[in-house]
């Protein structure tokens, strides 16, 4: 088992002598001196090979080892005038080598956002893991659901597993995506909400970290046809409280980013997104905001959702998110409240991120009262569906009045790292209108 890391060769003192598994990054000769950077998962380091050392024919043969050829490497560690590090080479084996050459190469260093090679790091993606840039942004990744978990158990919530198959869909069934299950035809989920409603009358505070799925035609930088979702319910709670939440864990997650994944902004050559800490965050209601699109020229209808391009002119408003609250019935699916103060709205608002990143989050009060929960069924057409049937029942058994919000883990790491497409914040993405590979 390999034991020590790249990382580790700093502790090393000159002339100690270390053995490193890694894969060849770059490869450089000058005269009778062979230098590579060997990489690992924790960083680079430059070894020599001297030709008097290993002799005409070894150092021929090392010459021409292809990138990313895995190796193992014994010698002795030199600190430069600097402090920096590298090996002098005492014995080098090859242990793996690499016969599918890419361009660029996949570790080295270039812009992994240009379009010019969107498609090669697609159809590659199983390589270009590999690379440095790709590689920083999957740990931010993973250190972010570690962050948004510590924050739930800090705070009473109870991790609650949902299923991925379900019999019905939260939005309209175009936009789920169906698979037969020994002749039953069910649904991939699109959203928790249905059992963490369940789940709240018994716990209180439930939240669920997994993968949605949406077949709607979108090409939009936001969206992906399998993501990840953040969601949250709590028992005894109104959309104040929700609004409160939200702000206080986007408030904890960009402190415990700042704090731990410098590291990673500095592979990346970015800085982390502030706005989110400006709270709290400002409010527009979806019939001002329409209004004050048709006055910028936009087609805004205040029966229809706010579309990408509509958010992006909203944010401009702002220097930070902003909330959207008001949704009218017309555009949320039933499980939301009707406002009691103005029946063509539901008790839910959207947070719009800043930078034009559009839409982060949703949050809700969801319904309680059977009655109310029929008139939205009837309304939706699914009234006489039997297979809502289950959700009906949680209403009718000491229902109360819960809220929760729901997030895309991909769009906030988008707004968080200023990254160009949502695609770029998980390890193999899946796009509208293209095949499912790798």
């Amino acid at each position: 088992m390999k034991e020590v890391y790249i990382s580790d060769i700093k502790k090393y003192g000159n002339d100690e002598e270390v053995l490193l598994y890694g894969w060849v990054s770059r490869r450089r000769k000058h005269k009778n001196v062979l230098f590579f950077d060997i990489a690992d998962s924790t960083g680079f380091i430059q070894i020599v090979i001297e030709k008097s050392f290993v002799g005409k024919k070894l150092f021929n043969c090392f010459s021409r080892v292809a990138l990313e050829s895995a190796v193992k490497v014994i010698g002795k560690v030199k600190k430069g005038p600097t402090g920096i590090r590298e090996i002098y080479v005492t014995s080098f084996e090859i242990i793996g080598k690499a016969v599918l050459s890419l361009s660029p190469s996949p570790r080295s260093n270039f812009n992994i956002f240009d379009d010019r090679y969107t498609e090669q790091i697609l159809k590659f993606r199983h390589i270009y893991l590999r690379n440095p840039k790709i590689m920083a942004i999957l740990r931010f990744r993973a250190n972010l659901m570690r962050i948004v978990r510590e924050w739930f158990y800090q705070n009473g919530f109870v991790e609650f597993d949902a299923p991925i198959l379900t019999p019905v869909p939260l939005y309209d069934e175009k936009t789920a995506m169906s698979i037969d299950v020994r002749g039953e035809s069910v649904f991939l989920s699109q959203c928790a909400g249905f059992y963490l409603e369940a789940a709240v009358h018994a716990f209180e505070r439930v939240f669920n970290m997994g993968p949605s799925f949406r077949g709607e035609e979108s090409r939009s930088k936001r969206h992906l046809m399998e993501y990840w979702h953040i969601k949250a319910e709590i028992a005894f709670g109104n959309r104040e409280d929700i609004i409160a939440l939200v702000e206080d864990i986007i408030v904890y997650i960009i402190r415990q980013c700042q704090e731990k994944c410098q590291n990673i902004l500095d592979t990346l050559n970015t800085e982390l997104c502030l706005d989110g800490l400006k709270v709290p965050f400002p409010r527009i209601t979806h019939e001002k905001a329409v209004k004050y699109l048709r006055s910028k020229g936009f087609d805004a209808d205040f029966d229809k959702g706010i579309s990408t391009a509509e958010e992006k002119e909203l944010s401009k408003l702002y220097d930070s998110p902003f909330w959207i609250i008001g949704i009218p019935r017309s555009v949320e699916p039933f499980p939301y409240v009707i406002d009691p103060d103005d029946s063509k709205i539901t008790m839910v608002a959207d947070l719009i991120a800043s930078n034009g990143c559009g839409e982060l989050l949703g949050v809700a009060e969801k319904i309680y009262d059977p009655l109310m929960l029929d008139e939205r069924l009837t309304e939706k057409g699914k009234i006489n569906n039997s297979r809502y049937q289950f959700i009906r029942d949680v209403h009718c058994v000491g229902c109360v009045p819960h809220i929760a919000f729901g997030m895309g883990l991909e769009r906030l790491i988008r707004w968080l790292l200023n990254i160009p497409h949502v695609r770029d914040t998980i390890p193999f993405p899946r796009v509208v209108r293209r095949n499912i590979y790798p």
